[in-house]
C-alpha cells in the first residue's frame, strides 16, 4: 500500500475508536503525538492518542460518527492531511461530569508525517478542544 492509503486506513481506524489494536500496523513504532491542546497534554505518542479515542468515542457515544471534509497528500514531504468534523453526544459513562446528553459537531485536522516505510512517523492534532467540552456541557 501507499503512504497516503496507509494514513487512510490509520485515519479511519482511528477515529472510529478502534484503539491501538486497529491502528498499530500503519504506524512506527513509537510515534510521537504533537497537540496544542488541553485534553491531549498527557498524550506524547500515537499509541497513547488512539487508546484516548477509544476511550473518548465510549464517553461521547457508541455512535460517534465523523464526517471527512477534504484529505489530501504531499509526495515532497510525505505529509497526509484530514480535516474532518466529530459528531458526538455525551451519553456514555465517564468523562468530567455525568451524561449531559449534550452534543458537538467539532472540527479538526491531523496532520500525519509518513515514513520511508509508509507508516505514521509523527502526527499532529489541531483541535479547538474548549469549543468541543463546552458544547457537550464540560466547562463553562
Amino acid at each position: 500500500m501507499s503512504a497516503f492509503e496507509n494514513a487512510q486506513k490509520f485515519f479511519e481506524a482511528c477515529e472510529t475508536a478502534l484503539g491501538w489494536e486497529a491502528c498499530k500496523d500503519y504506524v512506527e513504532e513509537a510515534a510521537p503525538l504533537i497537540a496544542q491542546s488541553e485534553p491531549l497534554i498527557d498524550i506524547r505518542t500515537v499509541e497513547d492518542y488512539c487508546n484516548w479515542m477509544q476511550g473518548f468515542g465510549t464517553v461521547t457515544a457508541a455512535g460517534a460518527t465523523y464526517t471527512l471534509n477534504a484529505a489530501s497528500y504531499d509526495e515532497e514531504h510525505r505529509t497526509a492531511l484530514f480535516f474532518a468534523t466529530y459528531h458526538g453526544t455525551h451519553t456514555g459513562e465517564g468523562g468530567p461530569v455525568p451524561p449531559t446528553n449534550k452534543s458537538t459537531n467539532s472540527h479538526y485536522v491531523y496532520s500525519l508525517k509518513m515514513s520511508d516505510n509508509d507508516k505514521v512517523a509523527e502526527m499532529t492534532k489541531i483541535w479547538n478542544a474548549p469549543w468541543a467540552m463546552r458544547e457537550l456541557g464540560w466547562i463553562e
